[in-house]
């Protein structure tokens, strides 16, 4: 009887990670975004063009169960090559020093995704809203699921704090900065 009840636990936790797929982010279907408010009166729209990431996707369920991400600082694209440069200098992210930013989920509950954002090594926890977009198998048999990220952070928690006061009152660059990731993975063969 012992060993019975053995094998049934064992069918059921095994059971469960039958139907769990690691999935490697697809960069040429992905998108890593950020806007920032400029001198207070408009947005500064960005992204990063290198990244790459792997998450784990119960397909049973239709959960995300975890996922890493990195980004390659040296990337950023807000398509102006000067801006980028002081970007990537020890103003803002100080890329020489800390080439990359790293997001590690713990934990995905209803709406919200909460995880760990590393930025120029700092590590601060952060609540994103999440949308699980579903899993499909593409026309060549992929399986493939959408997930998508959103939210505000403030870089000053990051030690990104450069800034110019404005004569008129406010800053040039706002310290809250909204970011929009898609996420398309590809299950891993």
């Amino acid at each position: 009887m012992k060993n019975l009840i053995k094998i049934g636990l064992v069918s059921i936790i095994t059971a469960g990670s039958l139907f769990a797929g690691t999935y490697n982010v697809d960069t040429t279907h992905s998108n890593v975004g950020f806007k920032v408010k400029h001198m207070m009166i408009s947005n500064v729209v960005g992204k990063f063009d290198k990244f790459n990431g792997s998450f784990e996707y119960d397909e049973k369920t239709k959960t995300l169960k975890s996922l890493t991400g990195n980004i390659d600082v040296n990337s950023i694209n807000t398509e102006n090559e000067k801006r980028d440069g002081h970007l990537k200098s020890k103003d803002f992210f100080d890329a020489k020093k800390f080439p990359k930013l790293t997001f590690k989920l713990e934990k995905v509950k209803d709406d919200k995704a909460y995880g760990v954002l590393t930025m120029k090594g700092v590590s601060k926890d952060v609540v994103l809203d999440f949308e699980n977009n579903g899993i499909i198998t593409d026309p060549w048999g992929n399986q493939r699921v959408g997930l998508e990220f959103s939210g505000k952070i403030n870089r000053k928690d990051f030690g990104l704090n450069w800034n110019k006061t404005l004569e008129a009152g406010g800053v040039v660059v706002s310290e809250k900065v909204k970011l929009n990731i898609q996420v398309e993975g590809i299950k891993a063969k």
